[in-house]
C-alpha cells in the first residue's frame, strides 16, 4: 500500500525494528558482556533474521493479543538457540546460566512490553481520537458479510470507518459501488466474490491497484477457502487476500526485471534488427496489410496493453476475433513457418523492454477470452493469476498447453501451472523454462498452428 493512505504509521515498524535490535544488543553487553563487533553482526543480524522468517514484526489492528504474546515466545525460543551458537562459535564464556535467563527475561518483557504499548496505544488513538481509520466499502453481502460489518461498528478499536455498502439492489447497486469509490478516498475494499460478475471484478482489481487500496475477499460460509489467498482472521471471520509471492518481493522483482531487461535488448538488438526487415519483405510479398499485428491483452491486475506479434495472417473480418485452428485458411505461407517456429512472438520482446511483459510468465488471454475462461475456473484462482507481469513463454506453454483451447481441461491445466509457476518462482526455474522453449522452437510443438 502506498503509505500516503497511511499518515506516519507506516514509520512505527522499521522505528520498532531498529529500537528492539539496539535494545538486545545493549543488554547482552550489559548483562552477558558481549562487546565485540562479531557478537554485534551476529546477534543483531540472527535476530532480524528471525523476525523475518516468523513474521515478528507483521502485526495487525485485526491481530489479536494472544497472537502477538505467542509470537513473542517463538522470536526469543529461537533466539536463545541463536545465543548458544553464539556462544560455541566465538568460545564465549564469561557468562553464568542466571545471567542467560535474566538477559533473555528482560529481553523478552522489553520488547514485548514495547509491542503491547505500541498495540495498545494505537487501539485508544483510533477510538477515542479517530485517528488512524481505514475507510472501508463493501461489495456484496452475505452472512460474513453481515457479521463483518457489525464487528466494525462494534469494535471502534480496529479503526474500520465502513463508508458505503453495495449489494447489488437496485437502490445500491454494484456499478454505484464502483463510481462510489472512484469519487472517494478508500482505503480497503471487501468483495464477496461469488455477488460481482467478472466485469466488475476486473474493475475493482484494476482500481485497487492503480489508487493503492486492498482489495480482500469475504468468502460465502460453505465454501472452502482458496489455498492460493492467504486467510486472515478479524476476530472469528476469515478474511482472504492476495498473498505477497515471490514474484512482488522487491529484490526478486530487482532482480527478473534486470533479466528481461538484458534478455529484451540482446534479442532486440542481435535477432529482430535484422530479422525485421528481411520479415517485412517476406509478409509483405504474400499479403497485404501491416507487418506487426497488435492485440489488447490483460496483464498484471487486469490492466489492458497492446501486445505486438509479426503478422502471420491475412487481413479479415475474422482476424483476431476467433483463435486461430488447425489448418487455419487465414495463416499465410511464411505465417504458417513463423507460428510453427513461434518466431511471430519475438516483437513482445519490445512489450518486455517497456514493462508490459515479462521474459517469462503465464501468457495473456484476450480480454474476452480472460472473462470466458474466468466462468470455468475459480475466482478467486483467476484473480491470482494476474498479480504478476504476462510472459513471452511460460510453464504451461512448455507443458503443451497453449494455443487453441478445445475443452475445459485446457484451460483449467493451464492455469493449474500458471499458478504452480507464480507460487514456485525462481530465476532458475524461469531459465529452464526458457530453454525448454527454445528445444520446442527447435523441435517443433504440434500446437503451434
Amino acid at each position: 500500500m502506498d503509505i500516503r493512505r497511511k499518515g506516519y504509521s507506516y514509520l512505527l515498524r522499521p522505528i520498532l525494528i531498529v529500537w528492539d535490535t539496539l535494545l538486545i544488543l545493549y543488554l547482552g553487553y550489559y548483562y552477558l558482556g558481549i562487546n565485540d563487533y562479531f557478537g554485534w553482526v551476529y546477534l543483531g543480524s540472527g535476530y532480524l533474521i528471525i523476525a523475518y522468517a516468523i513474521k515478528f514484526y507483521e502485526v495487525y489492528r485485526f491481530t489479536t493479543t494472544y497472537h502477538i504474546f505467542f509470537l513473542a515466545v517463538k522470536q526469543f525460543l529461537a533466539y536463545l538457540f541463536l545465543l548458544f551458537s553464539y556462544f560455541g562459535i566465538a568460545r564465549f564464556n564469561t557468562f553464568t546460566p542466571q545471567l542467560i535467563l535474566i538477559y533473555l527475561g528482560i529481553s523478552f518483557f522489553a520488547v514485548a512490553s514495547v509491542k503491547w504499548v505500541v498495540f495498545f496505544a494505537l487501539q485508544k488513538y483510533r477510538t477515542y481520537m479517530g485517528g488512524n481509520i481505514r475507510r472501508v466499502v463493501i461489495f456484496g453481502m452475505n452472512d460474513n458479510a453481515h457479521d463483518l460489518k457489525h464487528l466494525f461498528s462494534s469494535r471502534k478499536e480496529l479503526g474500520y470507518d465502513i463508508r458505503a455498502i453495495f449489494d447489488g439492489h437496485r437502490e445500491n447497486s454494484i456499478a454505484q459501488g464502483l463510481d462510489f469509490i472512484k469519487n472517494n478516498n478508500i482505503d480497503e475494499v471487501y468483495c464477496v466474490a461469488e455477488k460481482i460478475n467478472h466485469d466488475q471484478m476486473n474493475e475493482l482489481v484494476a482500481y485497487t491497484d492503480e489508487h493503492y487500496s486492498v482489495l480482500k475477499f469475504i468468502p460465502s460460509t460453505n465454501s472452502l477457502f482458496s489455498k492460493r489467498l492467504q486467510t486472515n482472521y478479524y476476530h472469528y471471520l476469515p478474511i482472504l487476500s492476495v498473498p505477497q509471492v515471490a514474484l512482488n518481493n522487491v529484490f526478486n522483482r530487482i532482480i527478473k526485471r534486470f533479466f528481461d531487461v538484458v534478455l529484451a535488448l540482446f534479442i532486440l538488438v542481435f535477432v529482430l534488427s535484422w530479422l525485421t526487415p528481411l520479415l517485412f519483405v517476406l509478409i509483405k510479398l504474400e499479403s497485404k496489410g501491416p507487418l506487426f499485428y497488435k492485440h489488447v491483452r490483460n496483464g498484471i491486475n487486469y490492466k489492458k496493453f497492446v501486445c505486438y506479434k509479426f503478422r502471420s495472417l491475412r487481413i479479415s473480418e475474422t482476424s483476431g476475433v476467433a483463435h486461430v485452428t488447425k489448418n487455419d485458411s487465414r495463416v499465410t505461407r511464411i505465417g504458417r513457418f513463423i507460428r510453427k517456429t513461434s518466431i511471430d512472438e519475438l516483437p513482445q520482446f519490445y512489450n518486455v523492454l517497456i514493462g508490459n511483459m515479462s521474459v517469462v510468465g503465464p501468457r495473456p488471454h484476450i480480454p474476452r477470452y480472460t472473462k470466458a475462461y474466468a466462468e470455468k475456473i475459480d475466482r478467486h484462482h483467476f484473480v491470482f493469476r494476474h498479480v504478476v507481469k504476462p510472459g513471452i513463454t511460460g510453464l504451461a506453454q512448455v507443458k503443451g498447453y497453449r494455443g487453441e483451447v478445445v475443452k475445459d481441461e485446457d484451460i483449467i491445466n493451464r492455469i493449474s501451472y500458471d499458478l504452480f509457476y507464480i507460487e514456485n518462482w525462481t530465476l532458475w526455474l524461469d531459465l529452464k523454462i526458457i530453454v525448454q522453449t527454445l528445444i520446442l522452437w527447435f523441435t517443433g510443438d504440434e500446437k503451434a498452428y
